[in-house]
């Protein structure tokens, strides 16, 4: 016997290289990988966050919206009571009637405080009069509300309140041609908390850029940019926004509808409110929705990794195998000339060895996919291997022109297995095709081409009724695929019949076209019909229970349905067809 450790120390030298290579390149597959999920978890996330801001800043826009409507006809209508107009000119007792009629439309519409103003300004009249923070008896004649509805008639402001130092929209309206000015508060609350809380920010701006509304707290009354000092100083000798420091805000343009918040990023969306010189923006955080995101690309990147290790192990088999049989033969010619006997029965073992590696392998490598296809090539791999042989038949005979014929026919049928294989592997990815008008009689010869000399050998007679140039919306390669599938079941449902008879049969409506494949062969049992075109569901025992199901399958993408037919008389089966027309 040999010493085998020379031969062993050759074949894990031979293997440790590719091991280290398998390696290198497992690693910078999963860097990639890792690089690409990351940019598509951001896109898909930046996007994602620009579509809610919209959704958002639309939905909190309407809720703000329905409820000024209520409130914008208020100062109108009260213009007009007797009881307002009365108050101007009379004196205590006409202040406690309007005093108790604005009360009561307070406490109804549920607004914060309505009040009347003379002419000079200050209040006669409030729903808040019974209270210790009535107004009755302030001044407002500083309010540009007061003094806009003098001069023009009516007037919007937003401002915070002298007395409640609570910040709202101040409606007013000249009463009585100038006698004095219905106000009617309306305060924000409820929209505020109808926005809900952060980590998604609403704010509301006025045309200076100062945060009116917000659901952020600590950010009302800040600014989107830094303002004049005499602006500023204004809106002091107003009190508009009180002793507020109206600094700005810690918002930075970031480009493509997205901002930076201090250190996290947002989409951004606004929309204009019916207020004047107001915009309504939401800011939704892109953290969240990129975390989400980058899940979902970590499993992928987990899926991916798991099969890049597929095509790494067997190249890395393949190697060893290729490096094994070269160290093998280079040890045994070394040892030929004194241990032929050896010799023999290690190439004999050897031989054993690589064909018994070389069966694992492909049984290694069947699967699925690879039965799927196998199924759908199996007609066009045998009309070639016919049309082959008989091409070697003509060329012995001398007969150029019909073997040349053969090596067409073959070409064309190589096209279809391909066009056949990639339409399997869009049916995996529930893909869809082009359709195009097809010409009915010309898929069923081509269909014929594929099963044809399987009919003949079935001893089957063909019945078929030519549609006379009719069409249908389909993919040509894919229809003459759900026709291989149906006459190649009606020639197996024949086995042993007498007098077997395959259908081949076109109807036309206004719309569809219907195709019936029938055949007087053994039938349907009732237990496999409710399967019948379920994957892998077989009443054949070599049958996969794929071909069904797939031209089932096609036939829906082409916005038509495969279905057990009605049969006509004298017909055991039959499968319909029903395609739209072109």
């Amino acid at each position: 016997m040999s010493d085998n450790s020379p031969r062993l120390a050759l074949m894990q030298t031979d293997l440790r290289p590719r091991i280290v290579i398998a390696a290198i390149l497992y690693l910078s597959a999963l860097v990639f990988l890792v690089w690409a999920g990351d940019v598509w978890a951001d896109q898909q996330a930046r996007s994602e966050a620009r579509r809610s801001a919209q959704v958002a800043a639309a939905s909190r826009a309407s809720l703000l919206v329905s409820e000024l409507q209520k409130y914008r006809l208020l100062p109108v209508v009260l213009a007009e009571q007797p009881e307002i107009v009365a108050a101007l000119d009379g004196g205590p007792m006409a202040h406690d009637r309007a005093s108790r009629k604005l009360e009561d439309i307070a406490g109804e519409l549920g607004s914060s405080v309505v009040y009347l103003l003379d002419s000079r300004g200050r209040t006669i009249a409030a729903s808040n009069w019974r209270l210790p923070s009535s107004f009755v008896g302030q001044d407002y004649s500083f309010r540009p509300y007061f003094t806009q509805s003098m001069r023009a008639g009516s007037a919007e402001f937003f401002g915070l309140g002298t007395v409640s130092r609570e910040p709202g929209l101040f409606l007013s309206r000249r009463v009585a041609g100038g006698k004095g000015v219905i106000v009617v508060k309306f305060v924000f609350g409820t929209v505020e908390r109808g926005w809900g809380p952060p980590p998604g920010t609403v704010i509301v701006t006025g045309a200076d850029g100062v945060v009116l509304l917000t659901n952020r707290p600590g950010w009302r009354f800040g600014t989107t940019h830094a303002l004049p000092a005499e602006q500023i100083a204004e809106m002091r000798r107003t009190r508009q926004y009180g002793d507020a420091p109206l600094s700005p805000l810690p918002i930075r343009a970031a480009g493509n509808a997205m901002v930076d918040i201090g250190k996290d990023q947002s989409a951004a969306a606004s929309t204009p409110v019916p207020v004047p010189g107001w915009r309504l923006t939401t800011f939704e955080p892109l953290a969240p929705t990129r975390a989400a995101y980058l899940a979902t690309a970590r499993l992928m990147l987990v899926a991916a990794a798991a099969l890049l290790l597929l095509p790494l192990g067997w190249w890395l088999r393949a190697s060893n195998r290729a490096a094994l049989a070269t160290s093998l033969r280079r040890v045994l010619e070394d040892e030929v000339a004194a241990r032929t006997a050896e010799l023999e029965a290690a190439q004999i073992r050897f031989r054993e060895a690589r064909e018994a590696l070389a069966h694992a392998n492909r049984l290694g490598s069947i699967g699925q996919i690879t039965a799927a296809v196998a199924h759908e090539i199996n007609q066009p791999v045998a009309t070639i291997r016919t049309l082959a042989e008989n091409g070697t038949a003509f060329l012995a005979r001398g007969d150029a022109a019909t073997t040349g014929q053969n090596l067409e026919a073959i070409a064309g049928l190589t096209r279809r297995i391909g066009t056949i294989t990639a339409e399997l592997r869009s049916y995996a990815r529930r893909g869809t095709g082009t359709l195009r008008p097809v010409a009915i009689d010309q898929a069923v010869d081509g269909t014929l081409l594929l099963v044809g000399h399987m009919i003949r050998s079935a001893g089957a007679t063909l019945e078929r009724a030519p549609s006379s140039g009719i069409a249908v919306l389909a993919d040509p390669i894919r229809l003459e695929q759900i026709l291989v599938n149906l006459l190649h079941n009606a020639i197996e449902a024949l086995a042993g019949r007498p007098g077997p008879r395959i259908g081949l049969f076109t109807e036309v409506e206004a719309e569809t076209v219907r195709i019936l494949v029938t055949d007087n062969g053994s039938g349907i049992a009732d237990a496999a019909r409710g399967a019948l075109f379920a994957p892998f569901a077989t009443t054949k025992e070599a049958g996969l229970g794929l071909g069904l199901g797939i031209a089932r399958d096609i036939a829906r993408e082409f916005g038509g349905e495969l279905d057990v037919g009605e049969a006509p008389s004298g017909w055991i089966t039959a499968f319909l067809l029903t395609l739209r027309r072109a």
